[in-house]
């Protein structure tokens, strides 16, 4: 075995030094010297240059390309029509029509095509009827002047778990300090437990925000919102008159009785599309306020209630206020993916 180092490839700067020179009729050994190149790459570069007349690289040096452009086009449709397709998969397609290459030399040249393996979000399942809704909303309310959105109280229910969610944190260790106790998360069965939490807010920032006690049933819903929702709109400062009222589809939303607490009170309510949390930008502030209490590390869930209410409280309103002005971004993203999800 050859251990010698490889040279770098002359510069076509030094390879026509070295054809002039040969031409003035200096020999190798002087050409070489004067030059600092190795004594036998001299001849090469001048028989070279006596067979094909230039010291250029000659085209199809190398070795040869296992995927042509057409068998890129073709690789890069089959990803296109079914993007699940593993590498492998392809493989054995392009065996079946004669085509011998390697998983890895496919992958290579997705990569070049941009095309990189992802894991899939994960989205609502939208139904036929779904899509139509969503679409039909997004039309209605895109042409909606920004101070309508100024005035809707945006509310949700969530669930924040005491050990949940490890996978969405990370930390910054040496490859062998993975099992460092600064390096990990603690896990317990049932994810130590957790606590439901119903809030709201709008442009001018957060509202209320309350402790589910035990399973919610819409009587308990209609509780929460007697107790809250007017002293937001109070506190947020909402137009008495106009203030929109946005909730989702959940039952204990949509029951009968809810439904006719509702129209007492008579608030103006947004119709809302099932299946739309992307449509709802308090999931923004709900991803916020998780990641917040998580960097605490509370340890029971009297400290989990506690650090929900302090980090909710300090929720800028320039964050919330920033979800609304770029509301409508949200309904015209519905209208071009036709009423699918979206990436918000």
């Amino acid at each position: 075995m050859d251990n010698r180092k490889r040279r770098r490839e002359l510069s076509q700067d030094i390879r026509k030094k070295i054809i002039d020179k040969h031409l003035k009729g200096k020999g190798y050994k002087t050409i070489s010297k004067q030059l600092e190149v190795p004594v036998t790459t001299v001849p090469h570069i001048i028989q070279k240059f006596k067979t094909h007349g230039t010291v250029a690289n000659l085209p199809g040096r190398g070795r040869k390309r296992k995927i042509d452009d057409k068998l890129k086009r073709r690789i890069v449709r089959i990803v296109s029509k079914e993007p699940r397709t593993t590498s492998k998969e392809i493989k054995g397609e392009l065996q079946g029509q004669g085509t011998s290459v390697s998983d890895r030399t496919i992958r290579r040249c997705l990569s070049q095509s941009g095309l990189h393996g992802r894991r899939p979000r994960r989205t609502p399942l939208l139904k036929k009827n779904h899509k139509k809704a969503r679409l039909e909303f997004a039309k209605m309310h895109v042409d909606k002047p920004q101070s309508f959105w100024e005035d809707v109280l945006w509310t949700d229910e969530t669930k924040l778990e005491l050990f949940g969610k490890a996978h969405q944190l990370y930390v910054h260790r040496l490859k062998n300090q993975a099992y460092e106790e600064k390096n990990t998360v603690p896990t317990v069965k049932h994810g130590g437990g957790s606590v439901m939490f119903w809030g709201c807010f709008a442009a001018s920032g957060t509202g209320c925000l309350e402790c589910v006690q035990g399973k919610m049933k819409s009587e308990d819903y209609q509780g929460i919102l007697e107790r809250n929702v007017l002293p937001s709109v109070r506190k947020l400062g909402l137009s008495r008159r106009s203030w929109v009222f946005q909730q989702d589809n959940d039952p204990k939303h949509t029951a009968k009785n809810t439904q006719e607490w509702l129209r007492e009170k008579r608030w103006t309510i947004l119709k809302w599309p099932s299946m739309s949390p992307d449509l709802n930008p308090i999931e923004h502030l709900w991803k916020e306020l998780k990641h917040a209490i998580w960097r605490r590390h509370p340890s029971n869930l009297r400290q989990l209630e506690q650090f929900a209410h302090e980090e909710w409280a300090k929720i800028p309103v320039d964050s919330c206020r920033m979800l609304i002005d770029k509301y409508r971004n949200r309904l015209i993203a519905v209208i071009a993916s036709k009423g699918c999800a979206t990436k918000y």
